[in-house]
């Protein structure tokens, strides 16, 4: 299954105090009830690949402070492995917006990841009752700045 995004935007409230480029990725597994971006579901988009990844950074790359991976839960290794490439490409910090529960097994290849998946009685990352947390790598170790959104 290769990797695929529907579509990007520059956004400013991803990630706490940076100006981020979010590339929505299809073929999500979580499925989560009322989620914002039904269609993501699907597989569907282009492929999200290093020369894509290239023409997104030649276009975008002197406006944004940060990569955000809005998906790709689906197949982790490919959004891991592009989260290096960005490092290697760009001063660029590299985000990743999971469902998963878990944070990935490669935290080094980011500089944000949000994990949890959606729950409407518990809201997202605004609400103080989330089950979801967004964390910044220092030095190696994930530090929860979920409060930030607060």
């Amino acid at each position: 299954m290769a990797l695929k995004y529907y579509n990007f935007d520059i956004v400013f409230q991803e990630i706490p105090d940076e100006v981020t480029l979010a590339v929505n990725i299809t073929n999500c597994p979580h499925r989560c009830e009322n989620c914002h971006s039904p269609h993501l579901h699907n597989d569907i988009g282009h492929a999200l690949n290093e020369a894509e990844v290239d023409a997104l950074l030649k276009k975008y790359g002197k406006q944004i402070t940060c990569f955000c991976f809005m998906g790709g839960d689906a197949t982790p290794q490919d959004v891991e492995h592009l989260a290096a490439y960005v490092r290697q490409k760009s001063r660029l910090k590299v985000a990743w917006y999971s469902g998963n529960a878990q944070l990935p097994k490669s935290f080094s290849s980011f500089d944000y990841v949000k994990v949890g998946s959606y729950q409407p009685s518990r809201g997202g990352l605004k609400s103080r009752t989330t089950n979801q947390r967004l964390y910044r790598n220092q030095n190696g170790n994930p530090v929860d700045i979920t409060a930030k959104f607060w």
